[in-house]
């Protein structure tokens, strides 16, 4: 694999949690990978005080284990150009001594305190009410752990991102149609509106958001995959130019670049856990009336609060 090509997977997989490997190719190559990065990087203002004694460090001589909140946000879809909510929430823990990253999806209806807002409410209404911080800070709050970064990405990139890719290829597990689009059996070769399309519809789905946010998986998965073929390397620039527009992260370029290279066995070994919930309607005095939620037990909430915390312990 060309050693630049390693850059760039580095960077899509903090975004879309698939990096691995980095390297320099060539200065002009580099240069540009760099600057596109700088152009993501946006740091944020907690609302809550932090839950570390000092932040992880992430660097070539001391690499602790450290936690990604990641959101797929809606602003920019299909004409929204408000704050938007994040539809797709996945929690990482990297661990560089396990050899482990660990994979959380959480169903955007799970009923939980919005931190900051005095409310209880869909966990993805937090973006909506306070953005990144209100969302980390709830994250927090739902799985007692600290949230050491955050990347996020609007649905509108993906759109692009797949598109820079020249599409992408997925296996459908069973036919559908949605917004207009029908989706045979099988494999299905997707442009970047088919994509969306692809990885949005949830109400057909005998799973539900769960069956939604697995395609939501596939698609990211595949855009990575097809980020490192030989026949894309005409389309780095426009690759770049889709993250840097519709990215944000507080991670920095050297802590990319560092994860890239010291954390690669830890990409290794990825552990997938769904965070599964029981399905209720609001009545008003618990939720809105008429509105659908999930409530998370607490046994299923602990195991899951035992897994990330033992990844993220020192």
């Amino acid at each position: 694999m060309k050693k630049w090509k390693k850059i760039l997977l580095a960077i899509v997989f903090v975004i879309l949690l698939l990096i691995a490997g980095v390297g320099v190719y060539a200065y002009s190559v580099y240069h540009q990978v760099e600057k596109a990065a700088d152009k993501t990087h946006e740091s944020v203002e907690r609302l809550t005080p932090a839950k570390r004694k000092s932040a992880p460090s992430i660097t070539a001589n001391k690499k602790d284990a450290f936690s990604v909140l990641l959101l797929g946000v809606d602003t920019g879809d299909l004409g929204r150009t408000e704050q938007g909510r994040s539809d797709t929430i996945l929690v990482a823990t990297v661990n560089p001594k396990d050899k482990q990253t660990t994979l959380v999806s959480v169903p955007r209806d799970t009923y939980t305190e919005i931190v900051g807002n005095g409310t209880t409410d869909k966990i993805n209404h937090a973006y909506a009410f306070g953005g990144v911080p209100m969302s980390i800070a709830s994250v927090e709050k739902l799985f007692d752990i600290p949230i050491d970064h955050y990347v996020s990405i609007n649905m509108k990139g993906l759109v692009d991102l797949v598109d820079a890719v020249g599409g992408v290829t997925v296996n459908n597990p069973f036919e559908f149609t949605f917004d207009g689009k029908t989706f045979p059996a099988g494999t299905n070769e997707l442009d970047g509106s088919s994509a969306l399309k692809y990885s949005r519809m949830r109400h057909e789905d005998p799973n539900g958001d769960y069956g939604r946010q697995e395609r939501q998986r596939q698609v990211i998965t595949a855009v990575a995959k097809k980020a490192l073929t030989v026949k894309n390397i005409p389309n780095i620039n426009q690759l770049l130019g889709v993250l840097s527009e519709n990215m944000k992260t507080d991670l920095t370029f050297d802590e990319m670049r560092t994860i890239g290279t010291d954390y690669r066995d830890a990409f290794d070994n990825v552990k997938s856990l769904q965070l599964k919930g029981t399905g209720f309607t609001g009545d008003g005095t618990r939720g809105e009336a008429g509105i659908s939620y999930q409530e998370i037990s607490d046994k299923e909430l602990k195991s899951v609060q035992k897994v990330l915390n033992e990844q993220l312990a020192e």
